[in-house]
């Protein structure tokens, strides 16, 4: 897919790898929409930015774990630019409570923004991106190919989200092409401490963490790889070695 010109809505597009991922669409030539849920400001700034640069971008906020804003959020994409090429289900949540911790609030929260949501994006927006043979991008995450007990309603919402990816690439070919990246210590939790990330990057196999821009090169070659469709790229620098 050739990038310039094309529309592009990133979900949590505002902050921390989604903002990455927004900087490098923008700056590929692609206009824009930048969704944010409590991020207004962040999202704000972001756009002007693109702005300034010679882009073209806006910003649209809605709650994803409710369905009908989610619909809302579809149809506004659509509107505010004439269309959409590209879809990037990148807004997450990752609440650390091991499975017997996980009440079902939290269960229910987690699965409708990590799973329901991109599936919900994906169906509404499914004629567009027909019409203009477009593409999807979720980010699935580690924790969906991998058991972690910490972290049990993250773990299963990303593991859905897998096989969603899958799901959707055999639905909607041969017009749209449907991937995932799951990555890894990218860009942890602003709550870990130095020794936990010492640790984090002592037991990956390339012995250093990673960051958003890893995950960004991820996006835009699945973007431009137009013979593939139902993958999962990871990008862990080698933690899925050690099972």
């Amino acid at each position: 897919m050739e990038l310039s010109g094309k529309i592009a809505l990133v979900t949590g597009g505002a902050v921390r790898v989604g903002r990455a991922i927004t900087l490098a669409l923008a700056g590929e030539g692609m206009r824009v929409v930048v969704h944010y849920n409590s991020s207004s400001a962040d999202a704000d700034r972001l756009v002007d930015e693109i702005r300034a640069g010679g882009g073209d971008a806006m910003s649209i906020g809605a709650d994803l774990s409710r369905g009908g804003e989610v619909e809302r959020l579809a149809r506004e994409a659509v509107e505010a630019f004439g269309g959409i090429d590209v879809l990037v289900n990148n807004a997450s949540v990752f609440p650390p409570q091991r499975l017997e911790e996980t009440d079902e609030a939290l269960w229910d929260h987690t699965l409708a923004v990590n799973l329901k949501a991109p599936f919900l994006l994906i169906r509404h927006l499914a004629p567009a991106l027909r019409r203009r043979r477009g593409c999807v991008v979720n980010l699935c995450d580690l924790a969906g190919l991998q058991p972690w007990a910490a972290y049990a309603a993250h773990c299963v919402s990303k593991a859905g989200l897998v096989h969603l990816t899958r799901v959707a690439a055999r639905s909607l070919a041969p017009e749209v092409r449907v991937n995932g990246i799951a990555p890894g210590a990218v860009l942890p939790p602003e709550s870990m401490g130095h020794d936990e990330l010492d640790a984090l990057a002592k037991t990956t196999p390339l012995k250093r963490l990673g960051s958003p821009d890893d995950v960004t090169r991820a996006v835009l070659y699945l973007l431009h790889a137009d013979y593939v469709t139902g993958e999962i790229l990871v990008v862990d620098g080698g933690r899925m070695l050690r099972g």
